[in-house]
């Protein structure tokens, strides 16, 4: 179990090594010929990008202490005994713990408040490796709290916290245009293709291809959508900027003004708590909502 605690604390700076090289293998993939078609990376986007996974680190460092402190104190209470000492705990952990994933990641896209934070992850316009890294920054102050219930049911917290950790190094791969197609493998797993969909602002991939692992959660819930006309990366209104400090706030910045201004209880929270494409009024209007959400605003 030391083992296991000691691979968890340190798998994402583990992993470093894996982000740079694999970088620099898609940027020689990318300028081959057969690949001058693609976007490829744009540096000071990259940059920006690099920069956010930096602050995504740092704040899972200042708030780990008290993820640690809660996740075991509910541990205490767990309903059952899943131990990770047991085989058969991580396939059935593997899929409590990607299912978790699934609905975070619709809630990220569908609660004004967590696309707030989510949206950094959206807004380059690139789609490379380097975009893996550009992650929500706020947000681990309190998300982690959404896998508690996994540690309720009696999944020992650091095997929980390892399986969440191993579905994002999953997914940081799968943000490419270099791999295209892996045959089967793209009728229940999230691959390159399903999530090149899921970041784009075409009408048709809005709000689509939520999965971390799989992508059988989304056939299920009937949020899939198959890649089929070329993507445009970014949001419906990008902001063009590759200020870091920008990225992170320009959507707090506009949807708490808004909640502030807004008259009666009920329309300001639904400005935090209502879905991205609110905009004042019981019917979304299209052409007024957020400026800034990639949830059909024009």
């Amino acid at each position: 179990m030391d083992r296991l605690n000691w691979l968890t604390e340190n798998l994402y700076y583990l992993a470093i090594p894996y982000f740079l090289v694999a970088m620099a293998y898609e940027v020689w993939v990318l300028r081959s010929a057969k690949a001058a078609h693609f976007k490829g990376y744009d540096w000071r986007d990259s940059a920006t990008s690099i920069s956010l996974g930096i602050f995504n680190l740092v704040m899972r460092a200042a708030f780990a202490a008290l993820t640690i402190w809660v996740s075991f104190a509910v541990y205490e209470h767990r309903l059952f005994e899943l131990s990770p000492l047991v085989w058969w705990t991580w396939p059935i952990l593997w899929l409590a713990e990607d299912f978790t994933f699934y609905w975070y990641h619709r809630a990220s896209h569908r609660v004004r408040f967590m696309w707030a934070d989510h949206v950094n992850h959206h807004s380059s316009q690139h789609y490379n490796l380097s975009t893996a890294l550009r992650q929500p920054v706020i947000e681990m102050a309190w998300a982690w709290v959404l896998w508690l219930p996994l540690v309720l049911i009696g999944f020992h917290p650091v095997a929980v916290a390892l399986a969440a950790g191993l579905n994002l190094l999953w997914q940081f791969w799968i943000h490419t245009e270099s791999v295209r197609h892996i045959g089967v493998f793209e009728r229940f797993m999230n691959t390159p293709s399903h999530h090149r969909a899921h970041h784009g602002s075409n009408p048709e991939y809005i709000d689509k291809n939520y999965g971390g692992w799989l992508i059988v959660w989304d056939k299920l819930f009937g949020t899939f959508a198959p890649e089929t006309v070329p993507v445009r990366y970014g949001l419906v209104k990008n902001i063009d900027s590759f200020n870091p400090f920008k990225v992170i706030t320009h959507e707090w910045a506009h949807m708490l003004a808004h909640a502030w201004n807004a008259r009666g209880l009920g329309s300001k929270l639904r400005w935090v708590f209502g879905p991205p494409e609110y905009n004042g009024t019981e019917a979304p209007d299209t052409e007024t909502a957020s400026l800034f959400t990639s949830a059909g605003n024009k």
